[in-house]
């Protein structure tokens, strides 16, 4: 199939393209990288009338240094990402994660911003910024907001992002040296969306604990779930408090099938996946 009729239009700034998008409403989207909105524009699931076109638009790319957190443009690619000495040293977690992240061509054109916008409950950015409590800004006609991560996945493909409104930036709290992270994940080939995953860090305690653990699951339900009562378990109880945060974790999520896994394959899977996070990050 191809795409039905659309315009195109393509503005040299923030404040042009929050313009456009406002002139023209719902039937205007933003083009990014174009990974999700391409083939759902050629299947005709979306039917635009107007792409705003962001590539170009300098203030929307790059990586940046500050004292406490790093800022990610949204239109960064995810290649860059996984090449940027900045990402390594502050954010190990989205290192890791880049090697999971479909192929090399889709890696090399595919946005940091476009993915986290697009809120695919198996993507990794998404998991990401929820796992390492990012911060996402945006801009709309009334100017500019910061939503949290835990505020901002609402469901299956929806977030908090008001129709007129454009994700510009994202910041990162810098992560500390005594930290380990860890990005595991299953599929059914390599570069597959993930049946299910997990994003995760802590610092190792000498008794076999974690300390401040974080862990973000993705691939089970309508978005990305963090919850503090399975970390609570890993913080006490190390190894030991697996089988309850297991426990917790079947309990309080409600897990979604897919074409090719029931709700209990992927709640045995991510027990699984939970295991062998706890156990690499207390690798001596």
């Amino acid at each position: 199939m191809k795409a039905a009729p659309f315009g195109y239009v393509k503005p040299a700034s923030v404040a042009d393209a929050i313009s456009l998008k406002q002139q023209h409403g719902d039937g205007a989207r933003f083009l990014a990288g174009g990974q999700s909105l391409l083939p759902a524009m050629n299947t005709r699931i979306a039917q635009p009338n107007l792409l705003i076109d962001l590539n170009g638009i300098e203030e929307l790319e790059g990586i940046d240094e500050g004292s406490s957190a790093i800022r990610i443009g949204a239109l960064t690619r995810t290649q860059t990402i996984g090449e940027s000495e900045i990402v390594a040293r502050c954010a190990p977690l989205l290192t890791q994660c880049v090697e999971h992240i479909s192929h090399p061509a889709i890696r090399t054109l595919g946005t940091f911003g476009g993915s986290i916008a697009q809120a695919d409950p198996a993507a990794e950015w998404p998991a990401a910024c929820l796992a390492l409590d990012a911060t996402m800004i945006a801009v709309g006609p009334s100017g500019e907001r910061t939503i949290d991560a835990e505020s901002f996945f609402l469901g299956h493909y929806t977030t908090a992002l008001a129709e007129d409104e454009l994700l510009v930036q994202v910041v990162i709290p810098t992560q500390r040296d005594d930290i380990r992270t860890v990005a595991l994940e299953m599929t059914r080939r390599r570069g597959d969306f993930a049946i299910v995953g997990v994003l995760a860090q802590a610092k190792p305690g000498r008794d076999g604990t974690l300390e401040e653990p974080r862990l973000a699951f993705f691939g089970i339900a309508d978005r990305p779930i963090r919850l503090a009562a399975v970390e609570r378990h890993l913080e006490t109880g190390g190894r030991d408090g697996v089988a309850p945060a297991t426990s917790v974790l079947e309990q309080d999520c409600t897990f979604a099938g897919d074409l090719y896994h029931t709700p209990a394959t992927k709640k045995h899977l991510t027990g699984v996946l939970l295991a062998r996070a706890v156990d690499q990050l207390l690798e001596p």
